[in-house]
């Protein structure tokens, strides 16, 4: 990596002075330019002597209390003039804190206690914990500056250069897969010989990926990620790594999609690579005709034994290492972390924690959207979107763990960082009396405190207690907030026409217990119901926590329940307000009379009652959520994805759905939708898309393959066309082993007679036949004579 990309910026160390407290006692590589009393005092949380150990997470360049000014920035060596100019601007740095506590009877207190930092660029701070523990071990030795010295240079010493890049879409895939294998291409990509780019272009690919991590959203990223690489050797890289298991899953009868058998593709690597592509690929067409592209991708083939070897053990991280005084310290780095997601945090233990909370204090609109019998997790939800002030309060705890409760919440509110963004800035994982006054006056924060005094004194809406697992919202909460009444809907009420199946809308009229512009009672109990959505949604999700669930799989849910969220954001503006600006319109599928057709988009219901119900449910805490920073950065960022997302034009997870989930699906919507994927899902890029709106916990590929059994045989050509093009593409083809045996051969016993066909074309234009009329004619198979019963 470039010096024009730091993995750290400074290192800090803070001791505790029985006369004059909390001091800051180093900074390397220069002062920061900002209070030293305040990073002192946040390096050394209250009660830190009666903790052996643990670890605080703050940040820098949040808030102008807490921007830092290096004034000898641009003498110092290492550090370049646009790294000045970034850090002027404000660009966040995460700081992970290490305190230790040694007992000493020699000291006046018995014990010291001193506290080493490092500030960086990168969110997934917690591959630092073992260095710097052996850093302040070191210091305890021997208290010297050069300890910090060594440090900060071994962590820049750290090289990932040959981290793969990966993009939105990517991440999104790479972080629900349990395989150990995704994107191993990525690292064949990045080991192969060839030419390497400039250094501007290694410290711009390290900028983007390792570097920014301020408040802009991830489709701006993935807008950067295109302007610095080059597309066309991605997609001709990534069809090559298996460009000979896709022929060999032919050769071999289909076994290698068949039952996932790569062994065998590997034995006959050598045989098959020196193959040209079959029929099959090199003829497959869209209505727009044949795709070069195919035959360009096909061209270099990798063999599958080599793309193992180079392959890490677990593709989910990038393996390095940072020396430090003679030893080789492994680390692994995550690959598909996004910006709102800092440190190693946990759902799990957050909604263990919280999942039977006892909530007191006055109903609010904005959080109570199931009256008295909102979920606490649902609460904290509500309260995290709306933006109220939120305080974690952990009396004797270890600030390490409050910390981690804050960033856990920030996660929970943002979609795991994938769906929207703003939290990060207004989270203080740590906070204390000493900067009081300036944190409590950030709309919305999110802060963690040790000191019970926030309980009785601060300025707070929803406090969450961790040692008691319980949740008050704020006496005075609708003085803080008044409640507003929605807007009635336009024209009397809701006027779609699409009657279709819901990813997850609510199945009694009484859920809402109110109707749209009828807020709840302010003042009193709403009794509400046990079986809204929202609820329903926590039994399962605690449900599955219980069985052992891991991480991954509850974060996926998480995710999902915010992407409906902002849908039906959207479905709410559109229907009461005229217009939305962060979703697609909502749409039903339009057969024109012309022979053409109007593919549905927005969010799904199973019919208009039961989107009027969901959208009076949710109504209170959209239009709370439409008020805040967090909407207005939404609103950019979904501009921003619909003129950088590779399909354009229709809504993609509008279609999958309804493919996913509705019951009844006319034949022309199913040809349209077929015709229409098929057509527009063909280079990497659309792939790695389109298998993002399909992750494997929703079933991955399983609705798309409901279409090699329809009835039309254009409907089944469609569908083999739009699976041989995911099968050009290693990721495509994990997608594909993922499926039941019997789709698994209902493609490749299709997709071999659809070969056999157009060859059998082919060589009836080369080769005129005799006069037999009906050599050409093709019978649909529910009329042919095995489906009759005939044969």
């Amino acid at each position: 990596m470039g010096t024009t990309s730091e993995h750290c910026s400074f290192v800090l160390l803070a001791d505790f002075d029985i006369d004059r407290g909390a001091q800051l006692t180093h900074q390397f590589p220069q002062p920061l330019g900002t209070d030293e009393g305040l990073l002192a005092n946040l390096m050394l949380p209250d009660g830190a002597e009666r903790q052996l150990e643990d670890w605080t997470i703050f940040f820098l360049n949040q808030t102008p209390f807490n921007t830092i000014a290096p004034v000898l920035a641009l003498e110092t060596p290492g550090i370049k003039m646009e790294d000045t100019e970034k850090a002027n601007e404000g660009e966040l740095l995460y700081v992970l804190n290490l305190v230790r506590t040694k007992h000493d009877k020699t000291f006046r207190r018995g014990a010291v206690v001193k506290a080493m930092a490092i500030c960086t660029r990168h969110p997934f701070i917690q591959i630092f914990k073992p260095v710097l523990l052996m850093a302040l071990d070191d210091y305890f030795t021997d208290p010297s500056q050069e300890c910090l010295a060594n440090l900060f240079d071994a962590v820049n010493a750290m090289d990932i250069s040959m981290a793969p890049m990966l993009s939105r879409d990517e991440k999104l895939i790479m972080r629900v897969s349990e395989r150990m294998d995704v994107f191993a291409e990525k690292f064949a990509d990045l080991r192969r010989p060839t030419p390497l780019p400039h250094d501007g272009m290694n410290g711009a690919r390290d900028t983007i990926m390792h570097s920014r991590n301020d408040s802009r959203s991830s489709f701006e990223k993935d807008k950067e990620l295109e302007r610095t690489r080059s597309r066309a050797d991605s997609v001709k890289s990534h069809g090559s790594g298996v460009g000979s298991g896709v022929d060999a899953s032919f050769a071999l009868g289909g076994s290698a999609v068949l039952i996932g058998d790569e062994s065998v593709l590997e034995a006959e690597t050598q045989t098959l690579s020196t193959r040209g592509r079959k029929s099959i690929d090199a003829n497959s067409v869209s209505s727009h005709g044949t795709r070069s592209r195919r035959e360009e991708i096909m061209a270099t083939p990798t063999p599958i034994a080599d793309l193992r070897s180079i392959s890490p053990k677990d593709t989910h991280f990038y393996s390095t290492t940072i020396a430090y005084k003679g030893h080789n310290i492994p680390i692994k780095m995550p690959l598909s972390t996004f910006p709102e997601e800092v440190g190693d945090y946990s759902l799990i233990q957050l909604i263990q924690t919280f999942a039977n909370a006892t909530i007191s204090g006055p109903q609010h609109p904005h959080l109570h959207t199931s009256g008295s019998l909102t979920h606490p997790i649902i609460l904290l939800f509500n309260a995290l979107i709306t933006e109220k002030r939120i305080i974690f309060l952990g009396y004797q705890r270890p600030a390490g763990q409050i910390s981690s409760y804050v960033l856990s919440a920030c996660a929970l509110g943002s979609g795991c960082g994938s769906v929207m963004r703003g939290f990060i800035a207004r989270a203080f994982p740590y906070a204390n009396l000493t900067n009081r006054d300036e944190w409590e006056r950030i709309p919305g924060f999110i802060a963690g405190v040790t000191n019970p005094i926030f309980e009785s004194a601060g300025s707070w809406d929803l406090l969450c207690d961790v040692g008691t697992g319980r949740m008050v919202v704020h006496k005075d909460i609708h003085t803080s907030w008044p409640v507003t009444n929605t807007p009635p809907p336009l024209g009397g009420g809701l006027m779609r026409t699409g009657t279709m199946k819901a990813e997850g809308s609510i199945a009694s009229e009484e859920d809402t217990g109110r109707v749209p512009g009828q807020p709840i009672n302010q003042g009193g109990r709403n009794e509400g119901k046990a079986d809204t959505i929202d609820n329903v949604f926590m039994e399962d999700i605690v449900s599955a926590i219980s069985l052992h669930f891991p991480e991954p799989l509850v974060r996926a849910r998480f995710v999902d329940y915010v992407q409906r969220f902002v849908r039906l954001a959207a479905r709410y503006e559109e229907d009461y307000l005229g217009k939305t600006k962060i979703g697609y319109p909502s749409t039903a599928f339009i057969h024109l009379g012309d022979g053409t057709s109007q593919l549905g988009s927005g969010l799904v219901f199973t019919d208009e009652t039961s989107a009027v119900r969901e959208l009076a449910f949710n109504a209170n805490r959209i239009d709370g959520w439409r008020r805040t920073k967090m909407y207005e950065y939404f609103a950019e960022d979904f501009q921003l994805l619909v003129q950088s997302k590779p399909i354009k034009n229709f809504d993609v997870y509008h279609q999958i759905v309804r493919m996913r989930s509705a019951k009844n699906m006319s034949d022309m919507e199913a040809e349209a939708i077929t015709r229409m994927l098929a057509e527009n899902v063909q280079t990497y890029d659309q792939v790695v898309e389109f298998l993002a709106y399909l992750p494997p916990h929703l079933s991955g590929l399983l609705p798309v393959t409901f279409g090699l059994f329809h009835h039309q045989e254009f409907i089944r050509d469609q569908t083999v066309e739009l699976l041989t093009v995911l099968r050009s593409f290693p990721i495509g083809v994990q997608f594909l082993q993922g499926l039941n045996h019997f789709h698994r051969y209902s493609y490749v016993r299709q997709a071999h007679a659809r070969e056999s066909r157009v060859q059998r074309e082919q060589q009836h234009f080369l080769f005129p036949p005799g006069p037999n009329p009906n050599i050409m004619s093709r019978t649909p198979s529910n009329q042919s004579e095995s489906s009759l019963g005939l044969g």
